[in-house]
């Protein structure tokens, strides 16, 4: 193989054309996140290219969040972890003091058009059709942070189809699996709001009870938007924390 095998415009810098093929590679599903890249050896004699231009490309996909490097072990697609991302705004933990994955509870789901500021994050016009999902996390039977989860259909339609009862506590690795949508990353906001009566009725509190905010916008490794959600919480099991340097 040679470099005119590489994705997109030959115009383009061949170290970005690598950069671009790889990547296109990781949104295909040629390498999954965990998958280790093939070597900087291993690249430039398949696209017959200088090992030099071979790291310029890996460095993109590095600074992208797209690879990952391990000292001694090589370069691997980020595999990012969202299964305890709460964990970072609330506090959920067990008995022994254990920090525990709240359990998640399908209130809702349905085929509606998407609202205008969920349509705006997910960069498409306003009513498409989308998949509209109200979602309740309890800890020990207590509800503590309610969902709002907004979709385009026509990509989760197999999503919408799934039984209720094999939604569990998380869903991206389902959006992968189902509907090959695998989430790299995501951009979130925090604010405080008085609790509505609806809100407050789902995490048994009195009405215009102080609730945290958090607005994700979750986004695929092309940087296209993939999933909005709002996640309102329980003030009293708020907590964050972060280490400046």
């Amino acid at each position: 193989m040679t470099a005119s095998a590489l994705t997109g415009d030959d115009r383009i810098p061949i170290y970005q054309r690598l950069a671009d093929t790889l990547r296109k590679s990781v949104i295909d599903g040629g390498l999954k996140p965990g998958d280790r890249a093939p070597s900087e050896n291993v690249l430039a004699e398949e696209f017959g290219l200088a090992p030099g231009t071979v790291r310029k490309a890996l460095d993109v996909l590095v600074t992208e969040g797209v690879f990952e490097r391990f000292q001694g072990k090589g370069t691997f697609v980020r595999q990012p972890s969202f299964d305890t991302s709460l964990m970072r705004f609330f506090r959920f933990r067990g008995p022994a003091g254990k920090i525990t994955v709240p359990e998640s509870r399908i209130l809702r789901r349905e085929i509606e058009p998407i609202p205008s500021h969920a349509a705006l994050a997910l960069e498409l016009p306003p009513a498409t059709p989308g998949i509209s999902i109200s979602r309740l996390r309890l800890h020990e039977d207590v509800p503590v942070v309610a969902e709002e989860i907004w979709l385009e259909h026509e990509p989760f339609k197999a999503f919408a189809e799934l039984p209720a009862e094999d939604i569990g506590a998380l869903i991206y690795p389902i959006y992968d699996t189902l509907c090959q949508k695998r989430v790299a990353r995501a951009e979130e906001a925090l604010t405080v709001e008085a609790a509505a009566p609806e809100i407050a009725r789902l995490l048994r509190v009195a009405p215009g009870t102080p609730i945290v905010v958090i607005d994700r916008l979750a986004k695929g490794y092309d940087n296209k938007p993939i999933e909005w959600r709002r996640s309102r919480g329980r003030a009293d099991q708020f907590h964050y924390h972060t280490e400046i340097r």
